[in-house]
């Protein structure tokens, strides 16, 4: 299956040809859980096209961790196959998405000789920790209002490109570790506050913050 190359091109060729030599490309709909919780990795993903989310559970909830998008990896799955782990993570497909899955065994000798490799985990692994420090910084700073608001705005970036948000509150509540209730409420006033419209085509934002 092919996969335009230039989406890796921060690898060394040699590198390159190797990882493409020894894995498996391949593609998932929309839905497709890719990793199990507590499933021992055997394959590491790169997303190539398409958009993936990565959940734990807390006491039966599901929390989003993050979203892999093209050109990245989890750092979460690399720590479990560096460790031989079971993963603490499942991940889900967001939309149609294509991956490049490298057979663990090969990560130890290709980490040794080629530095390019490790600077992409390194690179994930500072991401991730970026994007926590500002999720705590939304926890203790921002009221639920204004967690509901910049959450369907990265939404109508990332995936719907402007277009109105095809979500339930079930699935809002979800990723975002709350109740139903609670993002039902939280949506009311933001429409009453011209922040948001909500109709049978799903949630659009009308208003900046």
């Amino acid at each position: 299956m092919e996969f335009d190359k230039d989406i890796l091109s921060f690898l060394e060729p040699n590198l390159l040809n190797k990882i493409i030599d020894k894995s498996l490309i391949k593609e998932f709909e929309k839905g497709a859980e890719i990793l199990k919780e507590k499933q021992y990795v055997k394959v590491l993903p790169i997303v190539l096209e398409g958009l993936v989310k990565v959940y734990s559970r807390f006491d039966e909830k599901e929390l989003l961790l993050y979203y892999i998008e093209p050109a990245q990896s989890c750092i979460m799955t690399f720590y479990a196959t560096l460790k031989n782990t079971p993963s603490k993570v499942f991940a889900v497909t967001e939309e149609p998405t294509k991956v490049l899955l490298i057979p663990v065994q090969y990560l130890p000798n290709w980490l040794k000789e080629h530095p390019d490799f490790n600077a992409l985990f390194y690179d994930q692994f500072n991401l991730r920790y970026l994007e926590l420090l500002d999720t705590i910084g939304h926890l203790l700073n921002d009221k639920m209002d204004k967690r509901v608001y910049d959450y369907l705005k990265k939404k109508s970036l990332l995936i719907f490109e402007g277009t109105s948000i095809k979500m339930s509150h079930n699935q809002i509540a979800s990723e975002l570790g709350t109740a139903r209730e609670v993002i039902s409420r939280v949506l009311k006033k933001l429409e009453s506050n011209h922040k948001i419209f909500q109709d049978a085509e799903g949630i659009k934002i009308i208003a900046p913050w």
